[in-house]
């Protein structure tokens, strides 16, 4: 095995560790404790911004070539499914309030406080990143490929139940964690025009990416 693919390993352990570690209460408070919110919120960044250098980095001179399943024309075309959905979901958890962000609880005081596609799932952007990351996994079907966007997997469903243990009990009632089940539930309705805008930067996003990414990335996704 070579070094940089171990080193991808290692530095997405890492990059999940810095998220999902250091905002568990315990370690967090102590932090908190000695470096005040600050310093706490300086040393967390630091930390996730070298811990993803490191994977990009080693990810880029890995070797792609351990296959864990062959990525054939049918697996490996399975992101221009998903992509859309996925940066919709991003693009909207971007440009929609949710009470369970930081410093934006006064989202609670609407008359509905779960609107446009939180309507779907009260955590978009950590499931518009886990799809993307998932269904990298699959279409490379390679090693690297796991451990790398393995690492943001976890990160962002570990993360969605991370907030989940803090939410308001409101806004915990009224959505659901799994996409759609507050819908299918009927605790919630479907209501197309606050999808406009969420629609309309997500497949603008997608537009844009599906051009650029064998430029970006080296890969065409089609």
């Amino acid at each position: 095995m070579d070094t940089a693919l171990m080193v991808t390993g290692l530095a997405s352990a890492a990059f999940v560790a810095s998220h999902l570690g250091l905002s568990a209460a315990p370690p967090r408070g102590w932090l908190v404790a000695r470096l005040g919110e600050k310093g706490f919120q300086v040393l967390y960044a630091l930390l996730a911004v070298l811990a993803l250098g490191a994977m990009i980095a080693a990810y880029s001179h890995a070797s792609h070539h351990l296959y864990l399943w062959p990525p054939g024309p049918g697996v490996r075309h399975l992101p221009l499914l998903v992509m859309p959905l996925a940066l919709i979901l991003i693009a909207g958890g971007v440009l929609t309030p949710n009470p369970s962000a930081t410093g934006m609880t006064g989202a609670l005081d609407r008359p509905e406080p779960a609107q446009g596609v939180l309507r779907v799932t009260r955590h978009p952007v950590m499931w518009g990143v886990g799809l993307w990351a998932a269904m990298h996994i699959v279409a490379n079907g390679d090693l690297a490929s796991l451990w790398f966007f393995g690492g943001f997997l976890l990160t962002a469903l570990g993360g969605a139940g991370h907030l989940d243990r803090r939410l308001a009990r409101r806004f915990a009632e009224v959505t659901s964690f799994l996409p759609f089940a507050a819908l299918l539930a009927g605790r919630q309705r479907w209501a197309w025009a606050e999808w406009r805008r969420p629609a309309a930067w997500g497949l603008g996003l997608f537009a844009l990416l599906l051009a650029l990414h064998p430029d970006l990335f080296g890969v065409r996704p089609y």
